[in-house]
C-alpha cells in the first residue's frame, strides 16, 4: 500500500503544480487579468471593481489560494464569446472529446499490445519487418491527411460511415443525462442512437489513433523482447508451459510497465491534439472550443483548457499507475 499512497501524494503535488502553472499563465497572458475579465469595451471605474472583487488587490500568495479555491470549486470564470461561465461550456464540450479520445484509446491498445507482443516473440521474422514497416509508415503519415483521407474515401466514395458530425440528421434532438452519448444510449436501451453515436465515431477515433497506435506498437515490442530473453521464460518453456500462457502470463505482466505508462501519457496527449480531427469530421469538442478561445484572446477559456487537459493528463497516468500495481507482482512485493 506504501506504493499506492505515493502515487496519491505524487499526484496531488502535481495537482499543485498545475494549479501554479495556469495560475501564472492568467496573469503573464493576460496582462491585467480584471481588464480582460472586465472585457474590451470596459471603462476604468469596472475594471477597478472587478479587480477588487477577484483580489488582485492582494499579496500574490492570497491570490493564488483564491484562484485554487475557484478552479477547485468549478469556477472558471465567464467566457467572452459564449458569454457564459466556462465551466458550464466544458461540461458540454468535453464529453464529445473524451468519448473521441476513449474509443481511440480502446482502438490504440486493441492493435498496440497484440502487435507490439507478437513481433517481440517473432523478433527478427518475416512477420516482425512487415509490422515494422507499417508502423514506421503510420508514425510518419500525419492525422489530418489519414482524417481526410478516410472521410473522402470510406465515407465519401463507399458510404459505409458517416462523414461529419455526432449523430444523424434523425437522431438530431438526442440529449444525453451526461453529454457522453455512447453511455447515455446504452444506459437508456436506446440502442438505435447508440449504433448511431459509435458509426460517427470510428472514422475520427481511428484517425486519431493512428500515430498513437504506430509508438504504442513500438514500446511494447522494445519491451517485451527484454522479457523473453529472461531466464524465467526458458523455465517455463521447459516445464512446458504453452507460448500463449508465456506471453500473457508472464511475459506481459512483467514487460506492460514501460508500454503501459506510454499508453496512460498518450490518453492525454490525444485530449491535446483532438482539434483537427473535431475540424475536419466537424464534431464539437474541447479542442475546437480552444481554437476559438485563442481566436478571440478569450485567455480565461483558453487558461481552462489547459487545466483540465492537465488534469485528465494526471488521472488518466494515476490509473495507469494503479493498473500496474494490480498486474505486476513485482511491485505489489515491493521489489
Amino acid at each position: 500500500m506504501n506504493y499506492v499512497a505515493q502515487r496519491m501524494a505524487f499526484s496531488i503535488l502535481s495537482l499543485l503544480v498545475l494549479l501554479f502553472i495556469t495560475f501564472m499563465l492568467s496573469h503573464v497572458m493576460a496582462g491585467d487579468p480584471a481588464a480582460v475579465a472586465a472585457g474590451p469595451s470596459a471603462g476604468m471605474a469596472k475594471i477597478e471593481l472587478l479587480r477588487r472583487e477577484m483580489g488582485l488587490d492582494k499579496p500574490v500568495l492570497i491570490q493564488f489560494a483564491i484562484y485554487c479555491g475557484h478552479v477547485l470549486s468549478g469556477d472558471f470564470g465567464m467566457s467572452w464569446f459564449t458569454r457564459q461561465p466556462i465551466a458550464e461550456d466544458l461540461m458540454r464540450e468535453l464529453p464529445p472529446s473524451l468519448e473521441l479520445v476513449f474509443v481511440a484509446m480502446l482502438i490504440n491498445l486493441a492493435i498496440s499490445m497484440p502487435l507490439g507482443l507478437l513481433t517481440a516473440r517473432y523478433a527478427g521474422s518475416r512477420f516482425d519487418d512487415i509490422v515494422r514497416l507499417l508502423v514506421i509508415a503510420g508514425a510518419g503519415l500525419p492525422v489530418f491527411w489519414i482524417a481526410i483521407l478516410l472521410q473522402q474515401i470510406v465515407a465519401g466514395d463507399w458510404h459505409l460511415l458517416p462523414m461529419t458530425g455526432r449523430l444523424s440528421f434523425a437522431n438530431r434532438d438526442y440529449a444525453g443525462s451526461t453529454g457522453f452519448y455512447l453511455f447515455d444510449s446504452l444506459a437508456s436501451g436506446n440502442f438505435a442512437v447508440f449504433g448511431d453515436a459509435l458509426a460517427h465515431l470510428v472514422l475520427p477515433a481511428f484517425s486519431l489513433s493512428l500515430l498513437f497506435t504506430a509508438v504504442g506498437v513500438r514500446i511494447t515490442r522494445t519491451a517485451m523482447i527484454g522479457e523473453f530473453r529472461k531466464d524465467y521464460v526458458v523455465l517455463a518453456r521447459a516445464k512446458g508451459a504453452s507460448e500463449g500462457r508465456i506471453m500473457l502470463r508472464h511475459v506481459f505482466s512483467n514487460g506492460a510497465t514501460p508500454a503501459l505508462t506510454v499508453f496512460g501519457m498518450q490518453f492525454g496527449w490525444m485530449l491535446g491534439t483532438t482539434v483537427l480531427v473535431e475540424e475536419i469530421f466537424g464534431r464539437p469538442g474541447v479542442g475546437r472550443y480552444a481554437v476559438k478561445a485563442v481566436s478571440q484572446s478569450d485567455i480565461h477559456a483558453v487558461v481552462a483548457v489547459v487545466f483540465v487537459v492537465g488534469l485528465v493528463f494526471l488521472l488518466a497516468n494515476l490509473v495507469v499507475d494503479l493498473l500496474l500495481y494490480l498486474i505486476n507482482p513485482r511491485r505489489r512485493t515491493g521489489n
